[in-house]
């Protein structure tokens, strides 16, 4: 929730943006929170279709969770034509397969498609979402050039509405936002350590291995190395974790005795297996 009077503070996105058209919506709730998951994904525009209890509705509101922009800016159409009227490519979501000939899209590639007509071409394009209960009637379908269809489980193919507009609208905001990286490692306010500090540390624990007596298997020893460098490889390992690990090796290294506890009440050590 925003917890700020009149909602968010939303408004287009600069350009052209997807339309999303709610055929024959059937509950306020439903409304509401299609309108939520339009503002999570960028989207603002907003039309309904013969909304069956009528428009304005007070629950809409009270469940759009601050997304009162959109619906304040929510048109009402008696018919689908009349909503993509304006429109140069309309795209239809349809849960099932039709006996029509048709480019069909995952909601990802229509998301695709979607940026080259909206922000590459400059040209408008809705997207149908059909009634609750029974989806788009091919009526309806047969306003759009392109349907999208979402793989998921064929056992049990089951959205609601704001759903249903979620997963379009992500795939939107992922394709026309390209700031974010899709992999990133967390370092906060340090850095990922290079190669030559790692190499130090590295150095340093094969030094002190040594001198306690650990690599003291000739044979073994190689093998045992190279499962430490490829345990630290492994990982970005951080600035702030190698000065951490620095400070481990230096406790140990200055002996077990120094801290009054007997050797034998040491745990025994695990064997490093060799490559």
């Amino acid at each position: 929730m925003t917890g700020r009077d009149g909602g968010a503070d939303l408004k287009p996105l600069p350009g052209e943006s997807p339309i999303v058209v709610l055929v024959r919506p059937q509950l306020a709730e439903n409304i509401g929170t299609t309108a939520r998951a339009m503002a999570n994904g960028g989207l603002f525009h907003l039309r309904l279709v013969a909304p069956r209890d009528g428009w304005p509705l007070e629950r809409a509101w009270f469940v759009s969770s601050g997304a009162d922009r959109i619906l304040d800016a929510a048109t009402v159409h008696e018919t689908v034509a009349d909503a993509v009227a304006d429109c140069h490519r309309v795209f239809a979501t349809c849960p099932r397969p039709r006996h029509v000939v048709v480019p069909l899209r995952t909601a990802r590639a229509a998301a695709e498609d979607l940026v080259e007509i909206c922000r590459g071409q400059e040209k408008r394009a809705a997207i149908l979402f059909g009634p609750e209960r029974a989806g788009l009637e091919n009526d309806d379908l047969a306003h759009a050039d392109t349907l999208v269809r979402y793989p998921l489980n064929p056992d049990h193919m089951s959205l609601n509405l704001a759903q249903a507009v979620m997963i379009l609208a992500y795939e939107w905001w992922n394709a026309a936002e390209d700031k974010t990286p899709p992999r990133l490692l967390m370092t906060n306010e340090t850095r990922v350590a290079t190669k030559g500090e790692l190499e130090g540390f590295l150095g340093r624990l094969t030094g002190e291995l040594d001198a306690c007596g650990f690599l003291d298997n000739l044979p073994k020893r190689p093998g045992m190395v190279r499962n430490l460098r490829h345990w630290f490889q492994r990982g970005e390992v951080t600035e702030q974790e190698l000065r951490t690990l620095h400070g481990v090796v230096t406790e140990l290294s200055r002996g077990r005795m120094k801290r009054g506890r007997p050797e034998e009440l040491d745990p025994p050590m695990p064997e490093i297996q060799e490559d």
